[in-house]
C-alpha cells in the first residue's frame, strides 16, 4: 500500500506559478510510475503528466506542454509538479497517483492522494 499526500495548491493570478508536491509513505515509489491528474468542476478527471520510475521518461498532456514540469526524488519518496504560466483553465483539484504500468488513463492507477486545489484568477 502506498499513501499519497499532495500539497502546494492555492490561489494564483494568471501567469503565475505554483509547485505541487506529492509525498508518499508506506512503500517506496521507486517501483511506480507517478502521475498527476486534475479535475475541474463538472468535468471528468484528466491526465496532466507522468514520470517513469527512474525519472528519465515523462509524458505531458497537450494543454500543459511547455508550462508544466514533472519530476521525482525517489530518495525522498516525493514527486513534484512545477506549474508555470498558469491560466484560468488550469483551475482544478490536482491529484497525485501511482501505477505499476505507464498509462495516461486515470482508471489504470491504483493509488491516489486526496487532491489539492489550484485556483487561477484572471
Amino acid at each position: 500500500q502506498v499513501q499519497l499526500v499532495e500539497s502546494g495548491g492555492g490561489v494564483v493570478q494568471t501567469g503565475g506559478s505554483l509547485k505541487l508536491t506529492c509525498a508518499a509513505s508506506g512503500r517506496t515509489i521507486g517501483i511506480y510510475t507517478m502521475g498527476w491528474f486534475r479535475q475541474a468542476p463538472e468535468k471528468e478527471r484528466e491526465f496532466v503528466a507522468l514520470i517513469g520510475i527512474r525519472g528519465d521518461s515523462t509524458t505531458y498532456a497537450d494543454p500543459v506542454k511547455g508550462r508544466f514540469t514533472i519530476s521525482r526524488d525517489n530518495s525522498k519518496n516525493t514527486v513534484y509538479l512545477q506549474m508555470n504560466s498558469l491560466e484560468p483553465e488550469d483551475t482544478a483539484v490536482y491529484y497525485c497517483a501511482a501505477d505499476l504500468g505507464f498509462s495516461v488513463r486515470p482508471e489504470a492507477y491504483h493509488y491516489w492522494g486526496q487532491g489539492t486545489q489550484v485556483t487561477v484568477s484572471s
